[in-house]
């Protein structure tokens, strides 16, 4: 009889799944937290849906969970290992929600009352939400980030806009042609509260809309004209472009966002104790809280405003008298008095408020000055910004001497965390051991990196360096697509700049103080320096000016023109659509931070206090932060401070002093290298860059010392 064989059972593994829209909800949730703007592991795992779709669509998730394939969703609700990393960041986001953070265990019952409602006309959170122009909404946004990381009581108040700024194509003159694009607001991370609230802008009520963006621990409440109540369309359009129109859109945009975002956080609830005013955008929110005083509680307006002012914090960024918001007689007639019809505040009251010269009825309002007189605390954001603005308002006050001015000064910071490339972690979390979850003021993982060995932190640089390269590669062919260039010129371009050359980087607002172009003084001395085959030196701009701003325009067009010539061709790009992505990448990557602004027009400026995250060097004038910053050893002074009354003679000498440094200091160090390889002058100056600035010059001391000097005296 033949012998048979039991035949083994056999089972496939069955996979984890869950129902596609479950999974689509579960995302989406996760999407609508912005903590993920400043997590690596939340942002992995919505790239891994679709890489391709989720850089097609700026890395916003909403819009990524939203576009997804259905059959790509549905391959992943049975994916175990995708699931997993789900919970994963999910438990994550929930252990930092329940985290008792810094503020709650450092404080007592009544300090942990104290609510903040921050008031800022933009806010940079990321950029899938281009509610942001440059600086101020950058400063802005990373302002919210540590106040969820510290536990900081605090909300915000901003606009929500149609259109944004502006999206820049740069044309192959080196003009600037600006597109506006709508943005879906079903497409952003943002919640409707479904809250309105309506108030008398000019002759007629306008309706808006209030939204929700959740930034980690901290609600962000927008304004939203474009609503469908609203039937006149210069109506709907207030809220349509960040910083766009012309004065009066600026006047309508700023009782808005002043009068109506007080209204807007009485809509929702939120009882707050400390009014932040950042920039004089916001003045009319104390008038709106004094106003409600007077007409409500029946309080003489002298006794509302002595009221409102101890609980009000001022934060001014603007050295020059130009960048101050002033408003004429005629035009904030057409709208105080409609706001103040039924009040028994005067306008001649209010615009005497806003006087930088009360006894002048035809001087206009000012919106600086109302926000000095509506505040007991105010302060600069840097240490020389600070002592510029009591010169600059010593008349003002009625001092003899500027010291006697009362504005003090909080020096700006970045917030570590969004400004850190990913690939830098794995030297973090080997050498300095950050523990982010318990996030304080004065915690400085960042005196440890002298234990970073050279070379591992050199290949680092050096790592980030081909990925900025690459990065620009990439962009450059993309615009030349757009242009219609032809194969040649693609091939060209995969070959632009190179990836071991010293890389110096300027990118921020073409505002005109800030002198783009001042690296072209001398063409014949910069084109050596840049051409030497033993040490090349090669640069990356990007930025974009106002679209009004005809002289940051033509700046940006020298820069590209200079690009194109013969000796620069190759060694100098030029990035279009300057936004947060290219921030990123440009002080990860740059080996060079050059700062070149007009000194003391710099209020703070805070990009180049990114690069020293990734042993990134400054190479900047002694102007905003670099006073404070500068040591001596962890980067480069440009000059020694002096200024002359004549430009064309600080742009040579300021040129003069950058050339000397690359040429006699930066140069050599960086291309002098040991038999391993690094180059170990190069990467001390490095290690202290990275050792003296990211602590010192991080959101989480700029908040506690907020909290300590201005949040809580105010608070009460």
């Amino acid at each position: 009889m033949a012998k048979t064989t039991k035949k083994k059972k056999t089972t496939s593994r069955r996979r984890a799944g869950e129902p596609v829209q479950s999974l689509r909800d579960r995302l989406h949730n996760l999407a609508l937290n912005l903590r993920w703007s400043w997590d690596p592991p939340t942002q992995r795992l919505f790239a891994s849906i679709d890489p391709d779709l989720n850089d097609a669509l700026n890395r916003n998730p909403v819009a990524l969970v939203n576009h997804a394939a259905p059959h790509r969703l549905e391959r992943l609700a049975g994916d175990a290992d995708f699931l997993t990393r789900l919970k994963g960041v999910e438990q994550d986001l929930q252990r930092y929600l329940k985290h008792k953070p810094w503020y709650a265990r450092n404080h007592t019952p009544k300090q942990r009352k104290m609510r903040v409602a921050y008031f800022c006309a933009e806010f940079a959170i990321h950029e899938a939400f281009p509610m942001y122009s440059g600086g101020l909404g950058v400063l802005a946004g990373d302002h919210l980030k540590s106040a969820s990381d510290l536990g900081v009581p605090l909300c915000a108040v901003g606009l929500l806009y149609r259109y944004g700024y502006y999206k820049q194509e740069i044309k192959p003159d080196g003009g600037t042609h600006p597109t506006y694009p709508p943005y879906d607001f079903d497409q952003l991370p943002i919640t409707d509260t479904g809250k309105t609230i309506k108030l008398k802008i000019g002759r007629r009520d306008v309706v808006a809309k209030v939204w929700l963006a959740q930034v980690g621990r901290v609600p962000a409440y927008l304004l939203d004209t474009d609503h469908p109540r609203n039937k006149n369309a210069e109506d709907r359009a207030i809220t349509h472009y960040l910083y766009g129109g012309d004065n009066e859109t600026r006047i309508r945009q700023e009782m808005l966002l002043g009068v109506g975002g007080v209204k807007a956080l009485e809509a929702v609830g939120e009882d707050f104790t400390v009014l932040h005013l950042n920039e004089g955008h916001a003045a009319f929110a104390p008038l709106e809280v004094v106003r409600q005083h007077v007409d409500g509680d029946k309080l003489p307006l002298d006794e509302a405003i002595e009221l409102v002012k101890p609980h009000t914090v001022f934060t001014t960024h603007t050295p020059v008298p130009a960048g101050h918001d002033r408003f004429d007689v005629k035009l904030a007639r057409k709208y105080l008095n409609p706001y103040l019809t039924r009040s028994k505040i005067t306008t001649n009251q209010v615009l005497k408020l806003g006087s930088e010269a009360p006894s002048d009825r035809a001087m206009p309002l000012c919106m600086t000055a109302l926000a000095l007189r509506m505040s007991d605390h105010r302060n600069g954001v840097a240490k020389l910004h600070g002592k510029v603005s009591r010169q600059m308002w010593k008349e003002f006050h009625g001092c003899a001497k500027s010291k006697d001015v009362p504005i003090g000064h909080v020096t700006n910071g970045v917030h570590p965390q969004t400004w850190l490339a990913p690939e830098a972690y794995p030297v973090y979390d080997k050498h300095l051991k950050a523990d982010w979850l318990n996030a304080t003021p004065t915690a400085d993982p960042w005196a440890k990196a002298k234990s970073i060995p050279d070379d591992e932190l050199w290949q680092t640089r050096s790592m980030l360096r081909r990925r900025l390269v690459r990065f620009a590669r990439n962009h450059s062919q993309q615009r030349a697509l757009r242009m219609g260039a032809g194969a040649a010129e693609l091939a060209r371009l995969s070959d632009l700049l190179d990836e071991n050359a010293l890389t110096i980087g300027f990118a921020r607002r073409f505002a005109t103080y800030k002198r783009a172009p001042l690296i072209f003084t001398d063409l014949k001395r910069l084109m050596a320096i840049v051409a030497d085959d033993a040490g090349p030196v090669q640069f990356i701009f990007a930025g974009k000016a106002h679209p009004a701003d005809t002289g940051g325009q033509a700046y940006l067009q020298q820069v590209v023109q200079m690009s194109q010539k013969p000796g620069f061709k190759g060694r100098i790009a030029v990035l279009e659509n300057y936004d947060m992505q290219i921030g990123r990448m440009l002080t990860s990557g740059c080996d060079i931070w050059l700062n070149n602004p007009l000194r003391p027009n710099e209020a703070s400026g805070t990009s180049g206090m990114k690069p020293p995250l990734h042993g990134g060097v400054n190479l900047s004038i002694l102007d905003g932060w670099w006073p404070e910053g500068y040591n001596g050893k962890n980067g480069y002074a440009i000059g020694d401070g002096r200024e002359y009354t004549s430009q064309a003679k600080q742009d040579r000498y300021d040129a003069g002093c950058i050339y000397d440094l690359l040429e006699n200091e930066i140069v050599p160090k960086f291309y002098k290298r040991g038999k391993d390889g690094v180059p170990k002058r190069w990467v001390k100056v490095m290690r202290e860059s990275m050792r003296s600035v990211p602590a010192q010059f991080s959101t989480h001391r700029m908040l506690g010392d907020y909290v300590s000097g201005y949040y809580l005296p105010a608070h009460g």
